[in-house]
């Protein structure tokens, strides 16, 4: 396999999970370390990936993958984080499901419940949840994003203004080692704030790659969550961070 077609699939896996490791892709091509290194300097010198102790991971910066790749990326791990997470909302209680493919991904479990009040701005969730006559389904009102159909911004708090969520389901783009949730967008972080007065307790879900990202905006603590569903053993200064606010973390691990 010539290198660039080797590089294209080394970039393709690293969507699919969010990092590579030299060993792996050097098992998979069948080629040697040093032959993956050189693949991975290329790619971090064309700004591609960001090289990290033992592989890459894909690039840190103040602008977030594109929609569909965030929704490939570790789309199975989501599906089981999103399962975990809606087995902890029982029916008839008020739900917000929030911007991202994960909390989409809890849309999909929740779509046969009963009498759940679902408030989202997140047009993706509304076009899921629309075909469920036994919820009630309100959408938020806002700035369109064209990016990912979310609805953002003043507008969209002054909708959440009228609740008291029993909970809320948000995700971030990364959750960094001082415990703070952070995201690209500051429309959508205002939205996020306002949950954290509106709800009666947060739900964070979140999938590994974001443990290896950074985001220009912080949403918030993790002392302003009350669970985490996530699929790997969180950094341990995170993991500590977690004991010693009282967050309950969950893993999709420890119930497949």
């Amino acid at each position: 396999m010539s290198h660039n077609f080797r590089q294209t699939d080394i970039l393709r896996i690293a969507k699919e999970n969010g990092r590579v490791t030299v060993e792996a892709l050097a098992d998979r091509f069948g080629v040697t370390l040093q032959t993956i290194r050189r693949d991975l300097a290329e790619l971090t010198h064309s700004g591609s990936l960001d090289r990290v102790h033992g592989g890459a991971i894909l690039p840190s910066g103040v602008t977030n993958i594109e929609y569909e790749d965030r929704r490939n990326l570790n789309a199975s791990s989501k599906g089981k984080i999103a399962k975990i997470c809606a087995s902890y909302i029982p029916d008839k209680t008020s739900v917000f499901l929030g911007i991202g493919t994960t909390p989409e991904a809890v849309a999909r479990e929740l779509n046969n419940r009963k009498d759940l009040l679902v408030v989202t701005n997140n047009m993706h969730v509304a076009e899921i949840m629309k075909t469920n006559e036994s919820c009630d389904l309100v959408l938020t009102g806002g700035a369109f994003r064209n990016a990912d159909s979310g609805l953002v911004g003043p507008c969209a708090v002054k909708t959440l203004e009228m609740f008291k969520f029993d909970f809320a389901v948000i995700g971030c783009s990364a959750l960094d080692q001082s415990g703070d949730m952070l995201d690209f967008d500051m429309q959508e972080v205002v939205v996020n704030q306002a949950l954290l007065r509106f709800s009666r307790e947060m739900l964070l879900v979140v999938d590994n790659s974001k443990f290896q990202r950074s985001a220009p905006y912080r949403v918030g603590s993790l002392r302003d969550v009350g669970r985490i569903f996530t699929d790997n053993p969180l950094p341990e200064k995170v993991a500590n961070l977690c004991k010693d606010h009282g967050v309950e973390v969950l893993r999709e691990a420890q119930n497949s």
